[in-house]
């Protein structure tokens, strides 16, 4: 299947780095709360601290708060410990749907009730093979990252993590294999339903999202990055049927830019690009952030867009009813 050309989308892979981590220890007391008080200090966790500037009128302040309990955590370990789920997924810059307030390390033995409140430590075993090195943090490989993520989390959330897995490069048949390795283990089963739809051609949350949206309606699976002809040049669309020349476009706000005139001349280019399309006898739904609200006004133009076709439902990746 063919895949826009160029690098992968930054949006899939987060370039952010752990933040330098003030240790409370390795100052007097009087300078860090005085540092706390004039607000050049936020406390992370026990004893540790980050500029607040690292943390403040920025985008994803949540996962730059998580990362800093990472650090800090390492720093303050005797030994570095061994990341998974979605705190691995968080030093691999993979998104997710929602940042966890506490961080999942592997335990070898029983945690006691006495250890602390924003640490979960897994008894589960991980092989050597499946650990590695990545910013300076011990975590579980790409591969296994998001796998744990399948069998752990809803979904929808699962599929946000290996479509971006896949997308910044985890091997397919690595996750299926160790998926087989633990087969009749809890969530393993739903886990392979989500890897049979992940797609490395997503290049966002939102693309997954309209994805995932589409199959919970009961519609086939639509291909990923579709090539485009037309007079004005190749464009690739981020989903749709090449079979029936319809074609689905998440428009979020990172394609749009912060500044207003890089948004006025985005928007133009988008306009131009889209009666390309139409020219050349492509349909085109338009999905925003809206349409998570509002499914059914979605759907509806879904449905006018696509032929009668027969209908694949997927039962198997709907939701739990709460």
């Amino acid at each position: 299947m063919p895949r826009r050309p160029g690098p992968p989308s930054s949006v899939q892979l987060d370039p952010t780095a752990p933040p330098a981590v003030h240790l409370a220890g390795q100052h007097p007391r009087t300078d860090v709360e005085r540092r706390v008080r004039d607000g050049t200090w936020v406390r992370v966790r026990h004893g540790a601290y980050v500029d607040a500037a690292w943390l403040s009128d920025v985008p994803g302040a949540d996962r730059r708060m998580a990362l800093a309990r990472l650090e800090a955590l390492r720093r303050t370990s005797p030994r570095p410990p061994l990341l998974l789920r979605e705190s691995a997924a968080l030093v691999w810059g993979l998104p997710l749907v929602a940042v966890p307030e506490v961080t999942h390390t592997v335990s070898a033995s029983n945690p006691t009730s006495h250890g602390a409140r924003d640490v979960v430590r897994h008894v589960v075993d991980v092989p050597a093979t499946h650990t590695t090195m990545h910013r300076g943090h011990r975590v579980t490989t790409l591969e296994r990252t998001a796998v744990d993520c399948a069998t752990a989390l809803h979904p929808y959330a699962a599929l946000v993590v290996a479509d971006a897995a896949l997308h910044v490069g985890a091997d397919r048949d690595v996750m299926l294999a160790l998926l087989e390795a633990a087969r009749g283990r809890r969530g393993v089963r739903r886990a392979r339903a989500v890897l049979e739809v992940a797609d490395g051609g997503a290049e966002s949350p939102g693309e997954t999202w309209t994805r995932w949206t589409v199959l919970r309606l009961g519609h086939p699976v639509p291909e990923t990055q579709v090539p485009v002809d037309t007079g004005d040049g190749r464009y690739w669309a981020d989903l749709g049927y090449p079979a029936w020349r319809v074609l689905l476009e998440y428009d979020g706000a990172e394609k749009y830019g912060a500044d207003g005139r890089d948004a006025v001349a985005a928007l133009r280019r988008e306009r131009r690009r889209q009666l390309a399309v139409e020219d050349a006898g492509w349909r085109v739904v338009r999905v925003t952030a809206h349409d998570r609200r509002h499914v059914g006004a979605f759907e509806a133009r879904l449905r006018a867009a696509l032929p009668d076709a027969p209908r694949t439902a997927r039962p198997h990746l709907h939701p739990p009813p709460a």
